[in-house]
């Protein structure tokens, strides 16, 4: 189950699944003007066999069309929707995951300069309000160690660590959204080279002599074409989620050297409440 956190996130959330429904909207109907078009263009192709304009070979049949349309029948719906799901999918969890990821939601500059500004100043229940009022990693870890600071400054700092870990948890758990998909994307693709494969196969064998060559090509297209889809989203998929884990890992290591820079200048005090 994922958890949308705070309003921020569900605002993210609920602007990612305008998105991916927009775009779900414009593909159905990308994919239904090119069908049409494929068979508009068949029609006239059958009838007037004059090269069309621009210049195209009518020995071609349309070829960029009819290979829309060709994919479209090798795969069939249920193909189609299936990819749709997992592409549509895959970008809107890359989206979420570039938001939460930037610098200045896990790690703001102008929070941290403010929040030593008013250490600077003692103004220690402000630097607390601002930390708690921020919203982002640094904020959230430094607003817990603010409040655990009164039972002494090994408490602050686990409680630091705390919050730290539990944030970054759930970046990893968001993260780990595009990689399940980079790895279910090429099982979609086997599954779909197996079985246009047993169709070849069943066709053959079905046929007691030689098998109508249109519809064993058909099987086999279906089983090329979902393993050419699975492994197009599986790339991206691989690459995105390893660029945005490596970029998060980056932060989340520069929020705990900033939040213990921060807090460092209590572990003296606490030192000499001890003594």
């Amino acid at each position: 189950m994922i958890c949308l956190g705070n309003k921020r996130e569900y605002t993210q959330w609920l602007a990612i699944a305008g998105l991916a429904l927009g775009i779900a909207m414009a593909a159905s109907w990308g994919v239904s003007w090119f069908e049409t078009g494929a068979t508009v263009w068949a029609q006239d192709a059958a009838a007037n066999p004059a090269p069309p304009a621009g210049g195209a070979d009518p020995a071609t049949g349309g070829k960029r069309v009819y290979l829309l349309q060709w994919i479209y029948e090798a795969l069939g719906i249920t193909y189609i929707l299936v990819f749709m799901i997992l592409s549509f999918t895959l970008g809107a969890f890359f989206v979420m995951n570039f938001l939460s990821s930037r610098r200045g939601t896990i790690c703001p500059p102008q929070l941290a300069e403010q929040f030593e500004q008013q250490l600077d100043a003692k103004q220690y229940q402000e630097a607390y309000e601002t930390a708690k009022a921020d919203e982002s990693f640094l904020g959230q870890v430094l607003a817990a160690g603010m409040a655990r600071l009164q039972s002494g400054y090994a408490k602050s700092i686990e409680a630091m660590q705390e919050v730290g870990e539990d944030e970054a948890m759930k970046l990893e758990h968001r993260l780990s959204y595009m990689d399940l998909i980079a790895r279910i994307a090429p099982m979609v693709g086997l599954f779909g080279t197996v079985d246009g494969m047993i169709r070849a196969f069943q066709k053959i064998s079905e046929s007691g002599g030689t098998p109508d060559p249109t519809r064993l090509a058909m099987d086999i297209a279906t089983a090329l074409v979902t393993t050419l889809l699975g492994l197009a989203i599986a790339i991206p998929a691989m690459v995105a989620y390893t660029v945005l884990r490596n970029h998060v890992h980056r932060l989340v290591l520069e929020v705990g050297m900033t939040a213990q820079e921060l807090m460092n200048r209590f572990e003296s005090v606490s030192t000499e409440k001890r003594s």
